[in-house]
């Protein structure tokens, strides 16, 4: 019986994206997709999820594309105007959990530990987990099967008693080899659906 749900938080209930800091700096998308997709890229980001400072990231990235250099600075020093809206349908999703009074809920998060106090600053339902694991403090990420097991261990978590839930396909399939229950987020509409499927909601 499931007694415990972990969900992820980026892409999930909260609105993250660089594009938003992007496109006020570059006029051409296309410019900007190229310099996401080849200098500031999502796994040079995930290096500081896992635990590299945001100086340490940012510098090392000047130091190969010093003409960039500005652009790269800016993705840390304006990096609270990544942050969008919460997805509402899944915090009230959230809510009904919480309220239900049934589950104990966690969050599992990619995310610097730098940066997450200005999340929860912003975002109050992140006040609402029993406990948060962030990577940038655990200095292990997932899909890492450790860093899944750091949050089974300290609260006590059984693994066959759990769902999990993230929008990132790979860290789903690391989830379910580690025997956790999970679901592929795509939408607010489609978690309730499965989530009422499983007698869950």
């Amino acid at each position: 019986m499931i007694n415990t749900i972990i969900f992820d938080l980026g892409a999930v209930l909260i609105d993250w994206n660089p594009h938003y800091v992007y496109r006020t700096l570059f006029s051409d998308e296309q410019e900007m997709k190229d310099f996401l997709a080849n200098i500031c890229t999502p796994d040079w980001n995930e290096e500081q999820d896992a635990g590299r400072s945001l100086q340490e990231g940012t510098d090392l990235l000047v130091v190969q594309f010093p003409e960039h250099e500005a652009n790269i600075r800016a993705f840390y020093s304006r990096w609270i105007e990544m942050l969008g809206e919460p997805f509402h349908g899944t915090v009230e999703i959230f809510k009904q959990l919480k309220e239900s009074g049934k589950y104990k809920i966690y969050a599992l998060t990619n995310w610097s530990a730098e940066t997450f106090p200005m999340a929860q600053e912003r975002f109050d339902f992140l006040g609402w987990f029993d406990g948060v694991v962030v990577s940038g403090t655990e200095k292990m990420r997932k899909p890492t099967p450790a860093f899944y097991q750091v949050l089974l261990d300290r609260y006590h978590v059984n693994a066959d008693e759990a769902l999990f839930i993230d929008d990132n396909y790979r860290n789903i399939l690391a989830a379910e080899k580690m025997g956790i229950k999970s679901i592929h987020f795509t939408s607010a509409e489609a978690l309730e659906k499965e989530l009422k499927g499983l007698e869950i909601l």
